[in-house]
């Protein structure tokens, strides 16, 4: 049977290929696709979840707006890598796919409720809308399967030297996310950064001769440029797919049990993930962190996902 999922996402150009993997798979049944700010401002995501819905054809998946910023503070957003879209790249038509008439927060606590099964929460953003839930509904959470999200470091940051972005963008959700008792499986930057969109993938995409196909090379041309203006990568990450991929098959991501603690004060550190891989706290274990990523299989499985698309 399909995996009941929701996919909580800041579309973003590898949230846009994650909506693909995640819609494509059969291994999952995508009950819903919710949206907060991050990559762009809540209302811009929500516009790029219904553009890439509209371009694949994905319709009967609810698309949710969901918190506009962070628990504390006002919202910090990735524009510096996905443009003033969020998505930019590519030349946009009006979607037609709809926004759903209810926020993301009363989606996901009526799904929650109403699912015969335990769902598998796979958030791409940052952790705003799950936490709030968490911590409004404590009683949903023996409805949640897990929770496989991307976000934080095994090691250093993406957005400043030691915080992950989205982690970044709302420390206190995160905190939240790790200390629920939830089972979670994080897929930081150390595994994302082993996916990377090479020239040969480039170039299988291209070979797709689907329109579909076309798009993605253009979004990733554009994440490319980002990617190597900021950090200086000739071939950029594409980091929320892993944890779809995770989802639909675990053998592709290996992953240790460690204790996972969230910096939210440090002047320096803050949105850093505390990693405990050695043990050294005595904490208990609170997450499962991937470290290594078959990135041969979960290439075919994401070329293979884009291809499926008429």
């Amino acid at each position: 049977m399909p995996i009941p999922v929701i996919l909580d996402c800041d579309p973003g150009h590898d949230d846009a290929l994650a909506i693909l993997l995640a819609a494509a798979s059969p291994e999952l049944d995508l009950l819903a696709i919710t949206t907060c700010g991050g990559n762009q401002t809540v209302e811009k995501c929500t516009i790029n979840a219904r553009r890439m819905c509209t371009v694949a054809g994905i319709i009967g998946v609810p698309i949710a707006r969901g918190a506009a910023g962070p628990l504390l503070g006002s919202l910090h957003i990735g524009e510096y890598v996905h443009g003033a879209s969020g998505l930019d790249g590519p030349e946009w038509g009006e979607p037609t796919v709809p926004e759903a008439g209810e926020s993301a927060h009363d989606l996901i606590v009526r799904i929650l409720r109403e699912h015969p099964e335990p769902v598998t929460l796979i958030p791409v953003g940052p952790l705003t809308n799950i936490a709030l839930v968490l911590s409004a509904h404590p009683e949903l959470k023996a409805n949640i399967r897990e929770i496989v999200l991307m976000g934080g470091s095994t090691e250093r940051g993406n957005d400043t030297p030691y915080a992950e972005f989205n982690i970044r963008v709302d420390p206190e959700a995160a905190d939240i996310v790790f200390r629920s008792g939830v089972p979670v499986t994080m897929c930081g930057l150390n595994i994302t950064h082993q996916a990377l969109a090479t020239p040969d993938v480039i170039e299988r995409l291209r070979a797709l001769g689907t329109p579909l196909g076309d798009l993605c090379v253009e979004l990733l041309t554009f994440f490319s440029a980002s990617y190597l203006r900021t950090w200086g990568f000739t071939s950029p990450p594409l980091h929320d797919p892993v944890a779809v991929a995770r989802v639909i098959d675990p053998s592709l991501v290996e992953v240790v049990s460690v204790p996972v603690a969230i910096e939210t004060q440090g002047r320096f550190t803050a949105g850093a993930t505390c990693v405990d891989l050695h043990h050294l706290t005595g904490e208990p274990d609170n997450a499962l962190v991937a470290t290594r990523l078959d990135a041969p299989r979960f290439w075919d499985l994401m070329i293979g996902a884009i291809a499926s698309y008429e």
